[in-house]
């Protein structure tokens, strides 16, 4: 659950990125008479921007995990018997998700509220769907999103798996893997 709750905040760097972009309020006043006008007005002026910096980091944080788990002991390999590219599912979720919420007003506090009620709803439905896989961040990051069927030497033929590859696959290409849910791997192409 923690690592899924990650990868959301990961898949919505972009949106804290744009937002701190939008947002960010520091005074640049170059003259001979300039002063630090204080922490504390600077961070009076930038909460949202403050708090996107604090979601990124966490971002960062779990794809290092992310990264970390994938150089696991992978599992047994299987081979690839159908597949489908599915990295539409990073846009769609872009362009879903993330592009509208960059127009909330930022200057209000209730918008403010809205937005993060709408990120937390957003949030919950993510996780509890298992569409973590469907991240634009790890698209921008090189990876790609495949969903397969796969004939597996102990348990047979399953179908509805999600890989998650740095690798550009095909059909009868043989990969080892990590489960990072049931149904959703994290793959590597074996190299003939």
């Amino acid at each position: 659950m923690i690592r899924k709750i990650g990868l959301y905040f990961l898949s919505l760097w972009l949106l804290f990125l744009l937002i701190i972009i939008i947002t960010v309020d520091i005074p640049i006043y170059w003259g001979e008479d300039s002063q630090f006008i204080g922490i504390n007005y600077l961070f009076s002026r930038n909460i949202v921007p403050f708090i996107c910096i604090i979601a990124l980091i966490i971002g960062a944080f779990s794809f290092y995990d992310f990264n970390h788990k994938l150089k696991g002991t992978p599992e047994l390999a299987f081979k690839i018997t159908e597949i489908e590219n599915i990295d539409y599912e990073h846009l769609t979720f872009l362009t879903t998700y993330i592009i509208p919420l960059v127009c909330f007003n930022f200057d209000s506090v209730r918008y403010e509220l809205v937005l993060l009620i709408v990120l937390i709803i957003i949030g919950i439905i993510y996780i509890r769907t298992n569409l973590y896989y469907a991240n634009p961040t790890l698209a921008i990051l090189g990876f790609r999103i495949y969903k397969v069927t796969g004939d597996f030497v102990r348990i047979g033929t399953r179908n509805n798996i999600v890989l998650i590859t740095r690798d550009k696959l095909d059909k009868s290409d043989r990969v080892k893997y990590i489960k990072l849910d049931p149904n959703i791997f994290y793959a590597k192409k074996i190299k003939s």
